[in-house]
């Protein structure tokens, strides 16, 4: 009888073991922007918590907003210093692009005129190597492969919307659409297409400081660049660009965007995660016809975990914020790419 109940548990056992691992997260992202160096930062303990394989900065790393290229140094020595960002460092790979306040200056563009010392300092905080090639681009825009499981990959696309931005145009401080501007450059555009056309992933993540959906609100947005917004989309669409997501950053808060391309057969998702160390508290509304949901304006970060069941990728996407808290979350399902 010993015996029996003996093999009842070793198959229990087995059983119980199996189900955690199917449950088990083959990939998980962590993200978010908009992070004050001089104050508290009181997300990086949940980060950590979630033993995330991958973190991703979007931009407003730190607040620079200096001409003074030793001071934009110390400030990303600060935030390097940080000591829960060196735990999270120590555990986890960490990639990211820039916004405004760590490309220099507030609603920078290409006519910064440091904007390649500041490139140089923002290659330091990543730890990329001298001889880097990265260093020789115009811009910060680089691409990564992450490995699911042994047969499927996503591809995490970092674009640089600061170093060749064309002027704002603003009218009594709001701004305009600029229908002759771009926002990227062409030779970003030409590398963008290239990532696209080799692209064999089943994901592909596409991180802009800026928001690329939405098209509402007054502030800044690839909708004040039309021509680069629906350029962008243009190419997905050529491309059949499998599983594409989208993060963003730069709003002091966090939404969900969603968008239908004619000639992609899936929905696009844009995920805005803003506010590490300050946020909009106070706001209430913020009109955008492509939300899903409503606003966050608390401190967060987004999180995207990805499982390869069957035929499919699952990605459990999720904004976050201190404690625990989970504001918001939602399943998408892509066919893999064989």
């Amino acid at each position: 009888m010993l015996k029996y109940i003996f093999l009842y548990l070793i198959v229990f056992s087995s059983i119980l073991c199996l189900a955690q691992s199917d449950s088990t997260n083959d990939f998980v992202i962590n993200f978010g922007s908009c992070n004050k160096q001089d104050k508290v930062q009181p997300l990086w303990d949940d980060i950590i918590s979630n033993k995330p394989d991958l973190w991703i900065w979007l931009g407003d790393n730190i607040y620079g907003d200096t001409d003074n290229m030793e001071v934009l140094k110390q400030k990303y020595k600060q935030q390097g210093n940080n000591e829960d960002y060196l735990k999270l460092k120590r555990k986890v790979k960490v990639i990211g692009t820039w916004d405004d306040h760590d490309f220099g200056v507030n609603d920078g563009n290409k006519n910064y005129g440091y904007k390649e010392d500041s490139k140089q300092l923002f290659f330091d905080f990543f730890d990329e190597p001298e001889d880097s090639f990265l260093r020789e681009n115009d811009g910060v825009y680089t691409a990564h492969i992450f490995s699911i499981n042994e047969k499927h990959s996503i591809k995490v696309i970092l674009l640089d919307v600061r170093y060749n931005q064309d002027e704002i145009i603003r009218i009594n401080g709001i701004y305009q659409p600029n229908y002759k501007g771009d926002i990227l450059g062409q030779n970003q555009w030409e590398w963008f297409e290239k990532e696209l056309e080799k692209n064999n992933s089943s994901v592909t993540i596409i991180c802009s400081g800026l928001q690329i959906i939405p098209a509402d609100h007054k502030d800044e947005k690839w909708a004040n660049f039309p021509i680069s917004r629906q350029r962008i989309f243009n190419l997905l669409e050529k491309y059949k660009t499998p599983g594409v997501i989208f993060l963003s950053g730069d709003r002091h808060m966090a939404e969900i965007s969603k968008i239908k391309l004619k000639d992609l057969d899936y929905e696009i998702y844009e995920i805005t995660s803003s506010g590490m160390t300050h946020s909009w508290e106070f706001l209430k509304e913020d009109y955008n016809r492509y939300r899903i949901g409503s606003i966050i304006p608390h401190l967060n970060y987004g999180q995207l975990e990805l499982v390869q069941q069957d035929n499919m990728i699952i990605a459990k996407l999720s904004i976050n914020g201190d404690k625990g808290i989970r504001y918001w979350s939602e399943t998408l399902r892509f066919p893999v790419v064989n």
